[in-house]
């Protein structure tokens, strides 16, 4: 596996590097800002991109525009983002995007190299991880009350191809339903999960953390 890396700390980048040729990764670049970024993305074209959302020349949201611009024309390039904060925005967009594999990760919350390396191959395999701090401060008092044991057995199997960041198509064909039928299925989701329509929030996005919050309580 092919990985671009971008993290403006010298020591921080050069631990993750070490890291991750320990594990037999290939490094195709590491680079300490936004613009190198977003050349060694277009140039390696590699399988997973582990960015710091705070790269320069701003040192505010820098890298994840850098990682989004090259998933436009790199389309279901995964993206790993890791941060010292809940920056929900971010969150929120880079899921909403649902154009490849996506993880968002607290710098101070990995604990291992065997946890990392997990979070790797299952974002570089399409799938999401988000890390529980993240989907409690982005979903706030929403899932309190437990609104997953509302859905049917099918709406959960919507949602959780949803979470693996399926469209609706890829969704219909893995269940072999209709795409019309996906999408009565996810319109019944949000009105179980009491997300009202919104200028401000993607339905399918909350929905999607709802559901990787009840995975981490189990």
């Amino acid at each position: 596996m092919r990985i671009v890396v971008a993290e403006d700390l010298f020591l921080l980048r050069e631990g993750l590097v070490r890291l991750l040729k320990a594990h037999g990764f290939e490094i195709a670049a590491a680079t300490d800002s936004a613009p190198g970024l977003l050349g060694a993305l277009l140039e390696f074209r590699p399988d997973l991109a582990i960015v710091d959302i705070r790269l320069p020349p701003t040192h505010t949201d820098d890298g994840l525009r850098a990682a989004l611009s090259a998933r436009e024309r790199i389309p279901g390039l995964p993206i790993l983002l890791l941060s010292q904060y809940v920056e929900q925005i971010y969150a929120q967009e880079l899921l909403a995007d649902q154009a490849g594999g996506v993880g968002y990760l607290l710098k101070d919350r990995v604990f291992s190299d065997g946890q990392f390396v997990d979070v790797i191959r299952t974002v570089a395999g399409g799938g999401t991880v988000m890390d529980s701090e993240v989907v409690t401060k982005l979903l706030g008092r929403r899932n309190r009350s437990e609104p997953l044991s509302r859905l049917s057995d099918r709406e959960r199997q919507v949602l959780e191809l949803m979470a693996e960041g399926r469209t609706n198509s890829a969704i219909a064909h893995r269940l072999f339903i209709s795409d019309k039928a996906v999408s009565k299925h996810s319109t019944s989701i949000f009105t179980k999960l009491d997300l009202a329509p919104s200028d401000d929030d993607n339905r399918r996005v909350l929905a999607v953390l709802a559901y990787l919050m009840s995975a981490t309580r189990r």
